[in-house]
């Protein structure tokens, strides 16, 4: 018990020793809490229109502590919309009367209502230059003078990034609707990059506004170390001709597809290559349709349902087109640019490869059209109009006269350094119009874009005037058809027998 005791008194003298040694502290703390307590009970005799505070805010208050900031991230955001530069506020005009009597009216412009640039695509174009497809607001070019700039920062240790001017090429012809297309060429006074060292390709899209002249920095190409490969630049192309398609929408007939695909797979040969872009218009059934020949490798298909988004003219086909030429510009020798309801074809004795050949000297040549009904056919086709394919029964050609038609064109690519739908302007050697007697194309005008018969008018002669349009019969592609459909079978065999209009 005397132990316990013992015990007890010696935890009272710690006690004691603690309450001693840490008087200060104590004296602070207990003078805090009353100061605390005194403006509390102070605040309570306030009245209530002189203080909106109660005493849960003071509470708060005195919980509440700083927090330091969060420390800046280690990354950049989005590299496509990285600011650098954001102007001061401009002062604003008023409206004012000129000596004329005319009052001046002013307009403050505030946000933004379309992209600086919408980049689909960047390629390289050589050793030390480069090409940046996309979009831009369109009243930007027009009022403003949006300028571009070009900077590659290598992926080697202690070495200076280097910077070239951007030359834009406005290649819609002036079509665009709230965006234009822009082609921007990147052309460095030296070699970036050759050694396989990597990079990284930087744009920077300055609007030229005069209320807000911003710059975006965007990240336009990334080359890991070790990836390119410069045999390409200098080595045969991998195609002998290879096909851009335009934007394809709507609700699209499966057999018209069938037809031409068919038809020009045949046409082009075994090196010959078709890129399609999908602009909503591949359904279920039309997919089905180039299912055999992309297992085959003559087909790719691209996804650009994104692109509606931007508004531009005609599901933007001046952007994709423009995408295409410079993702397999060294992959083939000759680009064609038509549509999928129009048919090329040569004269007998000839092949597209010996018609190339002969113009081989020009960069560009453009190609004459046939136009061809859309719903006459022959009665006597009549009864088994459903079991013929369209340029079986589709026979009858306009001859009306007069009338300037659209042209459609192939290119050298590695000549070319933008390029439209109808032709290109922007190109390094000659171009010719004079192919009539070579090379033309049969355009079955909308006939795509129908699932039901063409067939529609019915005639028993070789000659005939609908909707003030004369019409003689042609039936070039109807003779060579039969040879369309044995080829199809033989190179996909049967399965596409049962495609429906």
């Amino acid at each position: 018990m005397a132990k316990d005791k013992d015990g007890g008194g010696g935890d009272k003298k710690l006690f004691v020793g603690l309450v001693w040694n840490c008087a200060a502290e104590l004296k602070l703390l207990l003078t805090a809490l009353v100061v605390l307590c005194a403006i509390a009970t102070f605040i309570q005799f306030l009245p209530a229109r002189s203080s909106s505070y109660s005493i849960s805010d003071l509470r708060f208050c005195l919980t509440s502590f700083p927090t330091p900031p969060p420390p800046p991230p280690s990354y950049l955001p989005s590299p496509s919309l990285l600011l650098l530069s954001t102007p001061p506020p401009t002062q604003q005009r008023d409206d004012e009367v000129l000596p004329n009597g005319v009052i001046k009216r002013t307009f403050h412009p505030y946000g933004a209502a379309a992209y600086n640039f919408i980049q689909m695509g960047a390629y390289r174009g050589g050793l030390n230059t480069f090409a940046i497809i996309g979009l831009s607001s369109k009243p930007l070019h027009y009022f403003a003078s949006p300028t571009y700039r070009c900077e590659w920062r290598s992926h080697r240790p202690n070495t200076t990034a280097v910077t070239a001017a951007g030359n834009k090429m406005l290649t819609d012809w002036g079509y665009g609707r709230v965006y234009t297309v822009v082609v921007v060429n990147c052309t460095f006074s030296e070699p970036v990059g050759a050694q396989g060292s990597g990079g990284t390709l930087v744009l920077e899209a300055s609007t030229g506004d005069r209320d807000r002249n911003l710059t975006d920095r965007i990240q336009a190409l990334e080359e890991p170390p070790g990836s390119l490969d410069t045999s390409v630049y200098d080595s045969p192309p991998k195609y002998d001709f290879l096909y851009c398609g335009s934007s394809l929408y709507g609700n699209l007939s499966p057999q018209r597809m069938r037809e031409w695909i068919a038809y020009h797979v045949r046409f082009f040969g075994p090196k010959s290559h078709f890129v399609i872009h999908d602009a909503g218009g591949i359904h279920p059934d039309v997919l089905e349709v180039l299912k055999p020949w992309m297992e085959l490798g003559f087909v790719t298909l691209q996804d650009i349902r994104e692109q509606e988004r931007f508004d531009g003219y005609y599901h933007n086909q001046f952007l994709v087109v423009n995408d295409c030429l410079h993702r397999y510009k060294f992959m083939a020798k000759w680009i064609f640019f038509f549509d999928v309801d129009e048919f090329m074809y040569v004269p007998p004795k000839n092949t597209i490869k010996s018609v190339v050949e002969s113009l081989s000297e020009y960069t560009q040549f453009t190609i004459e059209q046939m136009p061809m009904s859309n719903k006459i056919c022959l009665s006597s086709d009549a009864r088994y109009a459903y079991r013929k394919w369209g340029i079986e029964k589709l026979i009858f050609k306009d001859v009306k006269k007069g009338i300037r038609r659209d042209r459609k064109y192939a290119i050298q690519p590695r000549n070319v350094l933008a390029n439209g739908v109808h032709m290109s302007q922007h190109i390094v050697g000659k171009t010719t119009h004079k192919t009539e007697q070579r090379i033309k194309y049969f355009h079955f005008h909308g006939t795509i874009a129908d699932r039901s018969e063409p067939c529609r008018v019915l005639v028993n002669t070789s000659k005939t005037t609908l909707e003030d349009t004369p019409y003689v019969m042609d039936t070039t592609l109807r003779s060579i058809a039969g040879n369309v459909k044995k080829f199809e079978i033989k190179t996909i065999g049967h399965r596409l027998q049962k495609t429906r209009q």
